[in-house]
C-alpha cells in the first residue's frame, strides 16, 4: 500500500502545489492589472503562466523524485535527475524570454501611446525588436551551454577547448566575417536611426515598406506584396532612398504633354476641383505650371501633396486620370496631335514634284493655275 500511496503523494502533491503557486501568482498579477490600468505590464506577465507552471512542477519533482521508492526510479535515478534538470533549464529559459518580452512590449506600448511623432515610434519599435532578438539569442545560447555542461563528457571537451580558444577565435572571426559585419550593421541600424520598421524606402529601383529588421537581414514589402530580403550591411554601405526620413508627408508630380493651345488657366481650376474631391489629398498645397515647351507640345506639371507615400500615389493617379478625361471630353484640341502629309506621287514621266510632295503654297497654286490657263486652247467662249 505504501508503494502506491507514496508515489501518489509525491507526484500528486507536486502537481497540486505547482498549480496552487501558479494560481496565486496569477491572482496577484490580476489584481495588480486592475489597480494599474495605465500600464499593460501586469496583463502581459500573466502570459508567462505556462512556463512558470513547468518551472515550478519540474523544480518540485527534481527535489522530491528520490522519495518515490519505486525500483525503476532507483535504478535510473541519475538519468531521471538529469532529464528533469534539462527540462528545468529549458523551461527557465522560456520563462525568462517571456518575462523580458512582456517588459519590453509594455515599455514600447506606453511610449507609443504617449508619443505623437510616428517617426520616433517606428525608431523605438525597431530598437525594441532588435533588443528582444538579442536577449532571446543570449538566453538560448546560455541555456544550450548549461544543458551541455550537465553531461560529464562535455565538461572535458570544454576544458580542452579553452586551451585552444585563441586559435578557434581567430578562425571563427575570419570564417564569420560577413556574419559579424551584418551583426554590427544591425546594431548600427537599430541605434543609428538609419532605417526603421514602417519606413518607405527605395532599394535597387524597388519601392516598398520595411516590414522586418533582424540582426542579419532586413525585409522590404513591395507595393505588389512581394518581399525583398537584403542583408543589413547593404543599408550601411550602399545609398538608398528613405521617403519617411524627416516625416512621412510626400509631394508628388504629374506631367502632361499637351498641344500649345491647351487651356492652362482652366486646367488649374479643374485640378483644384479634382483635389477637393479626392480624400487622399491632405490639403497642404497644389500647383500647375508650364515647365517646358517643344516644337509640337508643351509640358505641364501638376504638383500635389499627401500625408504618406500610399496616398501620394492615389492622388497622382486620380489627377492624371480625371484631367486627361476632362481634356478629351471638353477640350480635345488640347491633346497632342501628330501632323502628317501625303506622300509625294510621281508624275507620268516618273519624276517627283519639285516641292517634295508638300502641299503647294498660295503663290505656287496661283502660278500653277495661270500656267494651265495660258496653255489651254482658245475655244472662243468667254
Amino acid at each position: 500500500m505504501e508503494n502506491v500511496l507514496r508515489p501518489l503523494a509525491v507526484i500528486g502533491g507536486s502537481v497540486v502545489l505547482a498549480l496552487l503557486l501558479g494560481w496565486g501568482v496569477d491572482v496577484l498579477l490580476r489584481r495588480a492589472d486592475e489597480r494599474h490600468r495605465e500600464t499593460p505590464l501586469w496583463g502581459l506577465l500573466r502570459r508567462c503562466q505556462p512556463p512558470l507552471l513547468v518551472v515550478l512542477l519540474t523544480s518540485l519533482l527534481r527535489g522530491t523524485y528520490r522519495a518515490v521508492k519505486w525500483q525503476v526510479i532507483q535504478d535510473h535515478q541519475a538519468h531521471i535527475g538529469q532529464l528533469l534538470t534539462l527540462v528545468l533549464i529549458g523551461a527557465s529559459a522560456w520563462l525568462v524570454v517571456r518575462i523580458v518580452s512582456a517588459v519590453v512590449q509594455s515599455s514600447y506600448t506606453r511610449y507609443a501611446s504617449a508619443t505623437r511623432d510616428p517617426a520616433r515610434v517606428r525608431r523605438v519599435r525597431t530598437q525594441v525588436t532588435l533588443i528582444m532578438r538579442i536577449v532571446t539569442a543570449v538566453v538560448v545560447i546560455v541555456a544550450v551551454a548549461a544543458i551541455l555542461l550537465t553531461f560529464p563528457g562535455m565538461r572535458a571537451i570544454g576544458t580542452s577547448m579553452l586551451a585552444s580558444a585563441g586559435i578557434i577565435g581567430i578562425v571563427a572571426g575570419v570564417a564569420a566575417q560577413a556574419t559579424l559585419g551584418n551583426l554590427f550593421a544591425g546594431f548600427q541600424i537599430a541605434f543609428g536611426d538609419m532605417v526603421r520598421i514602417g519606413d518607405t524606402v527605395v532599394v535597387n529601383g524597388e519601392w516598398g515598406v520595411v516590414e522586418e529588421v533582424t540582426l542579419t537581414f532586413l525585409t522590404v514589402r513591395t507595393w505588389d506584396e512581394r518581399r525583398i530580403t537584403m542583408p543589413v550591411s547593404y543599408f550601411t554601405s550602399q545609398p538608398f532612398e528613405n521617403w519617411s526620413r524627416g516625416g512621412v508627408q510626400m509631394t508628388g508630380t504629374v506631367f502632361f504633354q499637351l498641344d500649345h493651345s491647351a487651356p492652362v488657366p482652366l486646367m488649374r481650376e479643374k485640378l483644384e476641383e479634382i483635389l477637393l474631391g479626392c480624400e487622399a489629398w491632405d490639403g497642404r498645397t497644389w500647383s500647375l505650371a508650364v515647365t517646358d515647351t517643344g516644337p509640337t507640345t508643351i509640358e505641364v506639371r501638376a504638383v500635389v501633396t499627401a500625408k504618406d507615400a500610399d496616398d501620394i500615389w492615389t492622388v497622382r493617379c486620380a489627377v492624371r486620370e480625371q484631367l486627361i478625361a476632362w481634356l478629351a471630353e471638353d477640350h480635345p484640341y488640347a491633346l497632342p496631335r501628330v501632323a502628317m502629309a501625303a506622300a509625294p506621287v510621281p508624275s507620268p514621266d516618273g519624276q517627283f514634284p519639285s516641292n517634295g510632295g508638300r502641299p503647294p503654297t498660295q503663290r505656287e497654286g496661283r502660278e500653277e493655275r495661270e500656267s494651265v490657263e495660258a496653255q489651254a486652247p482658245d475655244t472662243g467662249r468667254g
